[in-house]
């Protein structure tokens, strides 16, 4: 059976790549533990020191955008400390070289910001369950969740961790998670580490176990304390902004499946998560099952995952990391056949873990996604299972020169059943009429704000432009388009 399936996807992967798909979501982690991806700087008390790590972000965020992504998941809690102004948690040491020091400016309100003005999402990676090694605990003092919270934590070799037995350990993560989707205007929460330590039998639950196991097994029982955090807080984040998408990044491997064994590492087994069961629940709108794997390891479980996303979203994450030779011996033709599978089978996108790797171009990754798969822009795919009505189509589109080449391209705004929020707007051209809105090669540029746009074209003006304007909402549905020239 593995030799027919090796052989059966050898044979598919000979296949052309399929044309680009207009929707489809393509993310990059950007890791702020340690300043894996950012800040390089330290923010002090001068202006200069705070615009330079600014920068490092902006740069990263231009980098991105030229890449044609849509998508960033920055990292906001890391272990017991933040990167944005909280009431609740420390700053991260890494802003300022102090723990709790104050950059001077709020990260996260800076890289929402930053990646809207980029027409990409920007969605709060959030670490959860883990809460650092003694020593990193013991630097954050009484400002740690280990001093203020002391019955929800747990120590377990050498590290702290929140208990998930705990029925306060949900509210406390969803208090801090109402604080970042109240202040700020993301568009996802995105949760990693939503887990057990690793083959962890002896964690050190029994009382809570006693307590609340009600006659499940220990291994059920975990899985259940988990799925309770994940349904406590997606219901939560609904209630305030329905629109902000909740998602996880779980062990890749979900379990044995038919087609290919895991080989006794999953999610399911080793970490106590069920994220399959979240899905099927509708408790998460998307997944970003960590598939840092290649060849067998990854195609069968890519189509397990999809085969159970209850038509949620499915984006699988891609270990470009083991392209650097120290961290494994990839070849970029392993990201481009993954690629071409999830593309081939209609999930919803990919996302890249991490960013520096493609910063620094590592085997021509970059170049390959800008180039060639991410050659044009792509739009978020639509949640119909949260609201499935378009916008109207704006009206009375109108192009008039700015001087410079510069045409300016105003419009009458279009109108949303959902009143808490006005829809966003993309921009098609080509040099046909009407414009073909299915082509995501028109797209010049896509949530915009507000009802005008500057376009400067790359090249010199020879021949007559014509363009279209559609909204779309918070959640992805595109209404019809209003052409002209």
């Amino acid at each position: 059976m593995q030799r027919y399936i090796l052989s059966l996807l050898t044979l598919f992967l000979l296949i052309p790549a399929a044309a680009q798909p207009k929707y489809e979501v393509r993310a990059a982690w950007v890791t702020a533990v340690y300043g894996l991806d950012w800040p390089r700087s330290k923010a002090t008390t001068t202006p200069e020191s705070i615009r330079r790590q600014q920068k490092e972000l902006t740069d990263i965020l231009d980098k991105l955008k030229a890449a044609n992504f849509n998508t960033v998941l920055f990292q906001t809690r890391t272990r017991g400390d933040v990167i944005y102004k909280s009431s609740i948690e420390p700053f991260n040491s890494i802003l300022t070289g102090k723990t709790g020091g104050d950059p001077g400016y709020d990260p996260l309100a800076f890289a929402v910001l930053e990646c809207h003005k980029r027409g990409m999402e920007c969605h709060a990676w959030m670490v959860t369950i883990p809460l650092g090694n003694r020593r990193h605990v013991a630097s954050l003092g009484n400002q740690s969740v280990t001093k203020k919270r002391k019955e929800i934590c747990v120590a377990y070799k050498n590290e702290y961790f929140l208990n998930p037995g705990h029925p306060s350990t949900k509210e406390y993560l969803m208090k801090l998670v109402r604080e970042v989707v109240t202040r700020y205007d993301v568009d996802g929460v995105h949760f990693d580490y939503l887990r057990y330590p690793e083959n962890a039998p002896r964690f050190p639950d029994s009382y809570d176990f006693k307590r609340y196991g009600k006659g499940r097994s220990l291994a059920q029982w975990r899985r259940d304390n988990l799925t309770d955090i994940v349904r406590y807080i997606y219901k939560g984040v609904k209630e305030i902004k329905p629109w902000v998408k909740v998602s996880t990044c779980p062990v890749g491997k979900y379990k044995d499946t038919s087609r290919y064994s895991s080989r006794g590492w999953n999610a399911f087994n080793t970490v106590y998560q069920d994220p399959q069961g979240w899905l099927g629940e509708g408790i998460q709108d998307q997944i970003y099952p960590m598939l840092y794997f290649r060849q067998n390891n990854f195609y069968p479980f890519v189509l397990d995952w999809q085969e159970q996303s209850n038509g949620r979203q499915v984006i699988p994450g891609l270990g470009i990391y083991f392209l650097h030779p120290d961290e494994g011996n990839w070849i970029r033709e392993d990201i481009d056949r993954q690629i071409n599978f999830v593309r081939s089978h209609g999930l919803a996108g990919e996302a890249h873990y991490r960013v520096q790797y493609l910063m620094d171009n590592t085997q021509g990754i970059y170049d390959e996604l800008e180039e060639n798969f991410y050659r044009y822009p792509a739009l978020q795919p639509p949640m119909p299972w949260l609201d499935n009505e378009a916008p109207t189509a704006p009206s009375d589109l109108r192009i008039s020169p700015e001087g410079n080449g510069c045409l300016l391209l105003t419009w009458q705004a279009a109108t949303d059943n959902d009143r808490m929020n006005m829809p966003r707007y993309v921009i098609y051209a080509s040099d046909t009429y009407p414009v073909d809105t299915t082509n995501p090669e028109n797209i010049i540029a896509q949530n915009v704000r507000g009802t005008q746009y500057t376009y400067a074209p790359i090249y010199p003006w020879t021949e007559k432009i014509y363009f279209a304007v559609t909204a779309v909402d918070r959640y992805g549905n595109e209404g019809k388009a209003v052409q002209g020239f």
